[in-house]
């Protein structure tokens, strides 16, 4: 996999792999004015977006009074509190599955437990903390070392794992977006033929991945990096465990959003699109962006039960699994300093 040679009948290019890109972004981070620069123009842009999203949060919900909220988690019950926490179980189950996939294409073996062990620490923490591939990245390479491997093996791991979840939220997406009646896709704030155009594109990229990957053997190349794509099945892999992944991730809020009569499948158009939004804002696990995009791409919820469910699925899904985390890492410090 991480052996990338130039293709026969063409002059070599001088490419750096993308995983041998990482790798070197784990152990510290760039130094230089370009890259100084770069950093503070990504925390300057986090800021501008969080206070946009505090904004729109601000217009959808300050009307709202604490009693209003409470009175909507109260009427969660047990049973769905309950279910929202394992799905949430499940769903960092799935991550620990694509995580074993993700070693065995780096070249890496390690056994079925650490790897679980390491996914959840490094998806926990890097969910809440914001800026996934490093912070996951440098989590399992401190993890990962006691098992022989190497940086490079970490970021190809790394990688895999990001990729899975671009795949599997654009296929969720697209579908929600593509196949949803046009009564549901109305009860949102999406216009139909964008839904459709988006949904369908989105689909037609996740079909195209397999076709690249089915095809394509000789690694990919641009702009000087190089990437190797992982085998046709691997991708169908990284697209079906992607897909319930983020589909059980979306379950747990639309599961919370009690009485709300919002479809699951048009609500699942509204959260990919939100999540990816959340991504790409550098905010720490997309705070106040997420919700806001919501918020906005949902004008006929009621406030109240959006609100409760928001703050549900933060519980669950983010400040739950990143306090188990937390304590479980520095039980590993304690354990490896004591020896």
């Amino acid at each position: 996999m991480l052996n990338l040679r130039d293709t026969p009948g063409q002059p070599p290019e001088p490419v750096e792999p993308v995983t041998e890109e990482l790798a070197a972004a784990l152990p510290e981070s760039g130094a230089g004015l370009a890259a100084i620069a770069r950093r503070w123009a990504l925390r300057l842009a986090s800021i501008v977006l969080l206070v946009l999203a505090g904004f729109v949060l601000w217009r959808e919900f300050h009307h709202l009074s604490l009693a209003a909220v409470l009175q909507s988690m109260h009427d969660w019950g047990h049973a769905r509190i309950l279910t929202a926490m394992a799905l949430a179980a499940f769903s960092f189950l799935l991550m620990g599955v694509v995580e074993w996939l993700g070693v065995r294409w780096s070249g890496a073996r390690m056994p079925w437990g650490p790897v679980l062990a390491g996914s959840f620490l490094a998806n926990a923490i890097a969910h809440s903390v914001g800026a996934n591939l490093l912070v996951s990245g440098a989590l399992r390479a401190r993890l990962y070392d006691r098992y022989q491997v190497t940086l490079t093996q970490v970021a190809a791991t790394t990688l895999f794992s990001g990729m899975s979840f671009a795949v599997g939220i654009a296929a969720l997406g697209g579908a929600g977006l593509a196949l949803s009646p046009a009564h549901q896709i109305a009860a949102t704030a999406i216009p139909l033929q964008v839904a459709r155009t988006v949904g369908w594109s989105l689909m037609a990229a996740v079909v195209g991945y397999v076709l690249l990957c089915a095809t394509r053997h000789a690694p990919l190349r641009a702009f000087g990096r190089s990437l190797t794509l992982p085998s046709a099945g691997d991708a169908v892999a990284q697209i079906v465990i992607g897909v319930v992944d983020n589909g059980v991730a979306a379950a747990i809020i639309w599961l919370l959003m009690v009485s709300e009569p919002v479809p699951y499948q048009t609500f699942v158009g509204a959260y990919a699109v939100s999540a990816v939004a959340g991504l790409i804002s550098t905010v720490p696990g997309g705070a106040g962006v997420f919700e806001g995009s919501i918020s906005t791409l949902l004008p006929n919820a009621s406030p109240a039960p959006l609100a409760a469910a928001f703050l549900g699925y933060r519980l669950v899904y983010y400040l739950l699994p990143l306090l188990i985390a937390c304590l479980a890492l520095a039980g590993d410090t304690i354990h490896r300093r004591g020896r």
